[in-house]
């Protein structure tokens, strides 16, 4: 699997050079004091579970973006593993080219998720038919990710975001990715037609 994403990693335009390998959680905490922009993490590791990394690379270098390329695919796991804090999640045995569709997606600010999870968490919602309670709702998005998603769905750009907020437009990008994160969704027509249908906005 190193060798794949080794071989995907150099069709995408990095070297050799600027990657890092590791096949245990002991080797890969070794390696976080270099910061890094992309982290590709499988779960099931020989000394633990590669979510704790997961959750460290969110802690101390929260612009790290997170794609989990693993074998699990129980829906327990992929929701912790999104909820640490990982953009995207792939299967194993995935060609190479959906990987790097995956991959390529994650840097343009896409939260790739595998089509046999996507259907599954799908099935799952509507054979429930169950939307998130009320007391719940709030808890998805912060106040602020909120006031900017109302905002989304009024039309307004980044720019307009920025001054209307009085931030920057880097920060109402920072808050525009983690509202995608949470949702599992890339877009900003699809962040409203998520939070509409769950209850977020009206």
């Amino acid at each position: 699997m190193q060798l794949r994403l080794e071989h995907i990693l150099i069709s995408l335009g990095y070297e050799k050079a600027q990657m890092r390998f590791t096949s245990c959680l002991h080797e890969a905490f070794k390696q976080l004091h270099e910061s890094f922009p992309i982290a590709l993490v499988d779960l099931g590791l020989p000394d633990g579970n590669g979510i704790e990394l997961i959750t460290h690379l969110q802690q101390h270098q929260p612009n790290c973006l997170i794609l989990v390329i693993s074998a699990w695919s129980t829906q327990d796991m992929i929701v912790r593993a999104i909820q640490a804090g990982a953009s995207g999640y792939f299967l194993k045995e995935r060609d190479d080219m959906e990987v790097t569709l995956a991959i390529r997606s994650l840097l343009r600010g896409g939260a790739p998720i595998d089509p046999f999870i996507a259907q599954h968490i799908l099935q799952n919602i509507h054979s429930t038919g169950k939307k998130i309670e009320s007391s719940e709702k709030k808890d998805v998005l912060s106040t602020r990710e909120l006031e900017i998603l109302q905002l989304i769905a009024e039309g307004l750009s980044n720019k307009e975001l920025a001054e209307k907020l009085s931030i920057s437009r880097y920060t109402v990008e920072c808050h525009i990715k983690h509202i995608y994160k949470k949702l599992s969704i890339s877009g900003r027509s699809k962040a409203v037609y998520v939070a509409r249908d769950i209850g977020l906005l009206p």
